[in-house]
């Protein structure tokens, strides 16, 4: 590898947060690994291409199975070393949590591989119980219902129960408890030998997660119930004689839990929870330990929002210590670890791959030669002199007088005391002087705080064809941050400070925030643009919430998707699903196709009928308009063809 390889490799932290999936080949091109540091590889930029060839122009979300194998592997793989290593007498199963991406060929590859070591599936709605109940699942699995249910979402809970599978209702609220009390005496007085859900509560802990979602746990969190709901609801169990359906506990302080002091804090307060349910003769198996393995996003390996100073391994040793260390205290048996892994299981397979469309510019451009007159105004005058001497001695002070000659301009504007070309002038005078002085501070060892923001001002604007809102929801919410990186040019040093701007109308759309070792970058270094060659850009790790939680924002629906598998000859493209076309984004406005297109028709045979267009152009715009159905929602390469064409 060349030395601006290894540097980009740096620059972008592929090393950090990849997990060993990722790489850079010789030619410059980021790389996808099969498997962690494996030698088969696929070039992403050769995907792209080969994409394009078939009219699948970006943005495209490419999808790698086994990326998710990986992680599932991983994750069975550090429990069972930690259940061997402590002498643990319990098991340990994995639900994934639908939520989380509820993709059907994600769930369906994540149940391919999972049902090796009996891993199930959790839902928290009535919609992901409905598709959960049609999934195959390995007998000894769970299917996990959590959140708030009504009489219905219980019925259908126990229709899947008598079905064969292993259910189990978390009571959130007793009024569910009194819902499942019912529904389990009215089957059994029909069959009393009917198959029963498993019955769990989620318990309030005292302990409190960390990182964006510490205030999922805690005494004031959204779900879980009572020291005293519990004990109610073990008092109508047994008093309605259906103690022996409460096997199972469970508890969640949040998502992204990014220091293990309070993973194991938590441990230890549920372990006891559930030492002392079993010590008042319930038949408890089952210990939920909730979700929350966090994604190292940055690679700092901090417990940073954005990162986790932990890894697997040390996460299950962590949880199957600490849980025998409390059970052997109170002398009862090691319950089944239960985990609800989604986003560490998912996020590293799924990647957004966008072209950048142009550059935006940030500054005021020459677009003339500079030609000072003697009769322009002493302000022009001062700035024009302000640039041609400024150096590497006086640039600190010549910037603060370019600010100040700047706010003269502008308020002798606003008086009407100079011209619109004087104004012209003065501002592509400062902003040179502004560039220049950029270039001197940032020699400096130690770059002031004012030239920081100076930098932030000045880098480039780049024109991304996606949506932050549709694609990267929790970058414009919650902050999130994900890797950014170009597919490409790698082994080229990179000579640009940009940030992104998506293609919504929104003022929020934009990327301005990027993953950095040490700290938040305010600007990512990129390639400078060439209008005769395309500029691709990765958003990486998105394959958690991502892509389904992106909502309708400007009507850009969902992205070309592709399914890639890489093997001894190379990648294969097994599977493309097209994105959303025009037609398909305004029926989920509730817009009738067929009713719009007699509008349009209407509004165009008007201006025909006026003699503003002609019978043919009016024809021609009819047709055109209604071809345009059938496009994509995000804009088109420059050069290419639209899908509708």
């Amino acid at each position: 590898m060349s030395a601006i390889i290894d540097q980009s490799i740096e620059t972008y932290g592929i090393e950090n947060w990849g997990a060993g999936y990722f790489g850079v080949n010789r030619k410059g091109n980021l790389i996808v690994r099969a498997s962690e540091n494996d030698n088969l590889t696929a070039d992403v930029k050769e995907i792209i291409e080969d994409l394009k060839k078939r009219g699948i122009n970006p943005p495209v979300l490419l999808r790698f199975p086994q990326l998710l194998v990986g992680q599932i592997r991983k994750l069975q793989s550090a429990f069972k070393k930690s259940i061997k290593e402590f002498e643990y007498q319990g098991g340990h199963l994995c639900v994934y949590p639908m939520k989380v991406n509820q993709n059907r060929a994600v769930i369906e590859e994540y149940l391919r591989e999972g049902s090796k070591y009996n891993f199930g599936l959790e839902a928290g709605s009535k919609a992901e119980l409905y598709a959960a109940l049609a999934m195959e699942q390995s007998e000894e699995s769970l299917l996990v219902l959590n959140g708030f249910k009504d009489e219905d979402f219980i019925r259908l809970a126990f229709s899947g129960a008598m079905a064969g599978k292993n259910v189990v209702i978390v009571i959130e609220k007793l009024s569910e408890l009194e819902h499942t009390i019912k529904v389990a005496t009215e089957i059994s007085s029909v069959n009393p030998n009917a198959k029963m859900p498993i019955v769990g509560v989620r318990v309030k802990l005292y302990s409190k997660g960390s990182g964006k979602w510490e205030k999922s746990g805690g005494e004031a969190a959204k779900f879980g119930l009572t020291t005293t709901e519990i004990l109610e609801v073990i008092r109508r169990l047994n008093e309605v004689g259906r103690i022996e359906m409460f096997r199972f506990l469970h508890f969640h302080i949040g998502s992204q839990l990014t220091d293990i002091k309070r993973i194991k804090n938590a441990m230890k307060e549920a372990a006891r929870v559930y030492s002392k349910i079993r010590q008042l003769n319930v038949p408890i198996q089952y210990l939920d330990v909730g979700g929350g393995m966090a994604v190292d996003y940055d690679g700092s390996k901090t417990s940073f929002e954005s990162s986790a100073n932990y890894n697997a391994q040390e996460f299950a040793n962590d949880v199957v210590y600490v849980i025998k260390s409390v059970c052997d205290d109170e002398n009862v048996p090691h319950p089944t670890i239960i985990q609800e892994s989604g986003r560490y299981l998912t996020a590293y397979h799924a990647m957004l791959v966008t072209n950048v469309q142009d550059e935006i510019e940030t500054v005021v451009e020459d677009l003339t030669p500079m030609v000072l007159d003697e009769d322009d105004p002493q302000v022009v005058k001062e700035l024009y002199d302000l640039r041609e001497n400024i150096n590497g001695k006086n640039y600190r002070e010549y910037y603060h007088d370019a600010l100040e000659n700047r706010e003269e301009l502008f308020t002798m504007f606003n008086l009407g005391l100079i011209s619109l070309e004087d104004r012209g002038k003065g501002e592509v005078l400062f902003w040179d002087v502004c560039e220049t002085a950029d270039a001197y501070a940032q020699q400096k060892k130690y770059v002031s705080e004012e030239f920081n923001e100076l930098r932030r001002l000045l880098c480039a604007k780049y024109l991304a064809n996606f949506s932050v809102f549709r694609s990267m929801p929790d970058n414009w919410a919650l902050e999130q941050l994900f890797p950014i990186i170009p597919i490409h040019k790698l082994n080229k040093k990179p000579t640009e400070y940009a940030t992104l701007c998506d293609i919504t109308c929104d003022s929020d759309g934009i990327v301005d925030k990027f993953v950095d070792l040490h700290d938040v970058k305010p600007v990512l270094e990129l390639h400078k643009l060439d209008k005769n060659e395309p500029y691709y850009l990765a958003m990486m790790l998105v394959g958690a919430y991502q892509e389904v939680m992106g909502n309708n924002h400007n009507l850009f629906g969902v992205p070309h998707e592709a399914h890639i598998h890489i093997g001894e000859d190379g990648y294969i493209i097994k599977k493309v699903i097209n994105g959303t076309t025009l037609g398909e984004a305004i029926a989920t406005a509730r817009f009738d196709k067929n009713q719009i297109h007699d509008q349009f028709r209407k509004i165009v045979m008007k201006s025909v009928k006026n003699g503003d267009i002609s019978a043919k152009e009016g024809n021609d715009l009819i047709e055109y308009y209604e071809k345009q159905i059938n496009a994509y929602t995000y804009l088109s390469p420059n050069g290419s063809k639209n899908k509708a064409d």
